[in-house]
């Protein structure tokens, strides 16, 4: 398959499927688009999106990964980050947060009344595990996709 050396980011097909979450808590993710930059050039290492949240919208469940490292650059829009147990930090075009694995928990939300766009990339580390602590909710990537189980081991 010939990958393409360069493309337009808006022309990047957004995701057909939304989230990866069980269906409980995919529903949280409705106002979400993601485009995922790096599948277009065959990237296998880490993974860069084009995502965008509209008004009310949420990047994930609130979560942490055991080995994956992220880092979000915002690009239009303002967003407010939220880390550990609540604690709040606004982020305008140009501002970026990094979040290394084992860190405190994190999502982003669009509390404004304009859409707001951002890059995301994270490492696609084998056996990474992720952490709801919000929610009855473990993540496990297999190599093969994510698995998903309840904190007590019982799968979704």
């Amino acid at each position: 398959m010939t990958r393409p050396v360069a493309v337009p980011a808006m022309e990047v097909a957004p995701r057909a499927r939304p989230s990866n979450y069980p269906p409980e808590f995919a529903l949280r993710m409705a106002g979400r688009v993601k485009r995922a930059l790096g599948d277009v050039f065959g990237l296998r290492n880490f993974g860069v999106n084009l995502t965008e949240l509209a008004p009310g919208a949420a990047s994930a469940l609130h979560h942490t990964h055991s080995r994956q490292d992220e880092f979000i650059y915002v690009l239009e829009g303002r967003l407010v980050l939220v880390t550990g147990d609540g604690e709040e930090t606004l982020l305008q075009p140009g501002d970026c947060a990094g979040f290394p694995a084992g860190g405190p928990a994190h999502h982003l939300e669009n509390r404004g009344t304009e859409a707001a766009r951002y890059l995301e990339s994270g490492d696609r580390t084998e056996g990474d595990e992720v952490s709801y602590p919000a929610d009855d909710l473990i993540a496990v990537n297999t190599g093969a996709g994510w698995r998903f189980r309840r904190k007590d081991g019982r799968s979704y």
